[in-house]
């Protein structure tokens, strides 16, 4: 391996969430460390960007002993905009999203900030991989799967990813992990409702809230591995054109 990589450490759940301490504890193992993170949580931000304010960054010195640490004001992709555009003098190696609290698997990668970061450092062609541990607790316990992001994130630097492709990696929450499995997105949904209340004011607001459904009863998908012990690897793409689609749109009499 290179000696020194320089790898950026991200995420969604802001600069204070215990799993990018986790992410930066390994990543530390491997490189030199640069953390652009959210100053607050901005989880569910998906790929959005700020246009019509201004962004601060704050630096954070000494942050888990490393000088390039920093808080952004934005969402988690413009952390990885001004990471690679204003922050790092060279160009990283790597982008390291998380370690998210909460699973980001299924058509939750649609909505997630963790996999809008690492799909962004992909399109800079920065090979990239969003982690997430499929544990809302604040206090989950990363440790058990840091050799696991160790691991996927040496195999990364060692043998390249292909254009375009970025990794969504989901831990189970289990002490008995049983291994890694490459799997394909399932047909997973939520199926969403809102609450509607009353303020004291007498004014309506409302709370999204629903059920996550999983229709898929295929063998090879993120949500049969996750729910059987397994480490899910899926590797995902931001070109979104449905090619399958061309040849039927041709033949309409446009």
């Amino acid at each position: 391996m290179k000696k020194e990589y320089n790898i950026l450490v991200t995420n969604d759940d802001g600069i204070a969430a215990p799993g990018i301490k986790a992410l930066t504890e390994v990543m530390q193992e491997i490189g030199n460390i640069t953390i652009v993170a959210p100053d607050s949580p901005q989880s569910g931000m998906g790929h959005a960007i700020t246009i019509n304010s201004t962004l601060e960054l704050r630096h954070h010195p000494d942050f888990l002993h490393t000088d390039s640490a920093y808080s952004c004001s934005g969402t988690p992709v413009d952390c990885v905009k001004m990471a690679v555009h204003e922050i790092m003098k060279t160009r990283p190696d790597i982008c390291v999203s998380g370690i998210n609290h909460g699973s980001n698997s299924s058509i939750n990668v649609i909505y997630s900030g963790t996999m809008s970061a690492a799909v962004e450092a992909g399109i800079e062609g920065i090979p990239s991989i969003g982690f997430s541990l499929c544990d809302y607790n604040w206090d989950a316990n990363f440790e058990i799967i840091k050799p696991y992001v160790k691991k996927i994130a040496t195999e990364v630097l060692l043998n390249g990813l292909p254009e375009g492709v970025i990794l969504n990696v989901n831990f189970p929450k289990t002490e008995a992990i049983k291994g890694i499995k490459i799997c394909r997105q399932a047909k997973a949904f939520w199926e969403e409702e809102f609450d509607k209340r009353i303020n004291p004011m007498g004014k309506e607001y409302y709370w999204l809230t629903g059920k996550f459904v999983n229709h898929d009863k295929g063998e090879d998908t993120d949500e049969w591995a996750l729910a059987n012990g397994y480490i899910s690897i899926v590797p995902i793409q931001f070109d979104l054109t449905a090619y399958h689609a061309i040849q039927h749109l041709n033949s309409w009499n446009l």
